[in-house]
């Protein structure tokens, strides 16, 4: 038998994490978190790789309703964040809504029941009126079919499924990607390893990281006058609001920046030859900006060696690059991110129509908003398609899009009896041509690069091209004319009218005996 719920909340990152509590802030309590692992987290649970550590301000990188004084450093660590989203679930109540270990395997619309009727690998069925999506897209590695790697005969594994119990001391070990992640990676294991090998397909633009202990009196000071709390974090966002322009509107006004990166890698890394292929061809922002202060250092070390080139071929331990280079390893590491323009989620949800979204999404992800999709009814996405940023906190898109889920609600609620709510084509074609015609100009698409924002099409379906303020005011509310109102088919409520008369009847009788 299905057990009933109001919301069913889909993953347990920051998206979904967040989403519990605004429903039990909005005094929704009927709802349950469906996580497919053993542990809360999402992003910062899975990935425990050395050295794993945000790049976006510890202030900034939290929620507005959660605080937290005592972050230890600007740029905090994965266990320091695992933490706080560990204390965010005791601090709300959030435990009794959890399901661990209870991966959605297919959601799918019932157009009579008005109604999502979810299957789970544990075997735990769930039926919902309304279904959020908070699976995020950096959740599912993306793992290259490189000819002949079954043949490899050593530990092989992703930056984001890191195995702890391979010990790397003494090993000759091989990375592939040069990313957020990879650069986190080389400095954090170089130490230890015989012989490393960093494959580079495209390099990336690396920034000076401004990362420093915060003192004992600064969390003092902002658990005891948690006004200065609130002056950091306002400052960090409006340094990154003011950032926002040159990406999106005006990507020659981002040279200074490039000048700087310049800068870092001229004072990193002294042998020309080396700089010169750790230096990019493309506009700075095109791809991922990186922060670090050690990624450098440590590619000049002896005992590495960078490859120019993507990893193309594997013959047993033999790595074999695009351009004819080979290598001998023990271990393959692979830093080469994530499922995003083709998330699996999308396979699993069946909409009105019959099909998946993953066959809506076929010429490219779209969503009203960046949390509703034509033909599903009652779903709505935490970090959907064009709400990723390239500069600042997604934490602050994600409360954006909890005040769009709140108001939904909320609609739903006023319109009565049982009710979904559909986005229209029309309005979702709007928005998105908006969009596109923002993209144009931003250096995502003009910056001359190939990067993970775009699809399999050349469409940017990932970036928000605007500022967190814009995202703000665009979902501070639902706009009903951007929906279709869909209610139970009149046969159903007439059943089951009769079915309560019938039911009110039998109890009167009972009382009246």
């Amino acid at each position: 038998m299905a057990e009933h719920v109001r919301v069913a909340v889909i993953g347990s990152g920051f998206g979904g994490l967040g989403a519990a509590v605004r429903l039990r802030r909005e005094g929704v309590t009927d709802f349950v978190v469906l996580e497919r692992a053993g542990a809360i987290g999402g992003t910062w649970r899975d990935n425990t790789y050395p050295g794993c550590a945000c790049d976006v301000p510890s202030h900034l990188y939290s929620f507005s309703f959660a605080p937290n004084p005592e972050w230890p450093r600007n740029f905090s660590g994965q266990p320091h964040i695992q933490a706080y989203l560990e204390r965010l679930a005791d601090t709300f109540g959030l435990r009794p809504h959890l399901r661990l270990n209870t991966e959605v395997r297919a959601a799918r619309w019932d157009a009579e029941g008005l109604r999502w009727e979810l299957e789970t690998a544990s075997g735990a069925a769930y039926t919902a009126d309304v279904v959020v999506s908070a699976t995020g897209p950096l959740s599912d590695p993306r793992l290259p079919d490189v000819p002949g790697l079954d043949s490899f005969p050593g530990p092989v594994f992703h930056s984001a499924r890191w195995d702890h119990g391979v010990d790397l001391r003494g090993k000759r070990v091989a990375v592939v990607g040069t990313g957020a992640s990879a650069i986190q990676i080389v400095p954090g294991i170089q130490p230890d390893v015989s012989r490393l090998t960093v494959f580079q397909r495209t390099p990336a633009w690396v920034l000076p990281r401004a990362d420093r202990r915060i003192t004992g009196a600064e969390r003092w000071l902002h658990s005891k006058v948690p006004a200065t709390r609130a002056v950091r974090r306002g400052l960090l966002w409006t340094i990154r609001e003011l950032q926002v322009g040159a990406f999106t509107r005006h990507p020659e006004r981002l040279g200074a920046v490039e000048a700087l990166a310049r800068a870092h890698l001229r004072r990193s890394v002294k042998d020309p030859g080396l700089r010169a292929r750790l230096t990019p061809d493309y506009r700075i922002g095109c791809k991922r900006i990186l922060l670090s202060n050690d990624y450098y250092p440590a590619l000049t070390r002896p005992n590495v060696d960078v490859v120019s080139s993507g990893l193309s071929e594997v013959r047993g331990s033999e790595l074999v690059a695009a351009d004819g280079t080979r290598a001998e390893a023990d271990v393959l590491v692979f830093g080469t991110g994530f499922r995003v323009t083709d998330m699996p989620i999308a396979h699993r949800i069946t909409g009105a129509d019959g099909t998946t979204l993953a066959e809506e999404w076929k010429d490219g992800m779209a969503a009203l908003r960046g949390t509703t999709a034509a033909g599903f009814p009652n779903l709505l996405f935490i970090i959907g398609p064009n709400t990723g940023l390239g500069n600042s906190s997604m934490v602050l898109m994600i409360e954006s899009q909890l005040n769009y889920l709140a108001d939904y609600l909320r609609q739903l609620d006023v319109l009565g009896g049982r009710t979904a709510l559909v986005a229209r084509p029309s309005a979702v074609n709007a928005w998105n041509r908006g969009l596109q015609r923002r993209m144009e100009r931003t250096v995502w698409n003009t910056g001359g690069c190939d990067s993970w924002y775009l699809d399999s099409q050349g469409r940017n379906t990932t970036a928000w091209p605007g500022t967190t303020t814009e995202f703000r005011r665009a979902t501070r509310r639902v706009d009903l004319q951007e929906y279709q109102v869909l209610r139970e088919p009149r046969r159903r409520r007439a059943a089951g009218a009769v079915s309560g008369l019938v039911s009110s009847g039998r109890g009167e009788g009972a009382v009246a005996r």
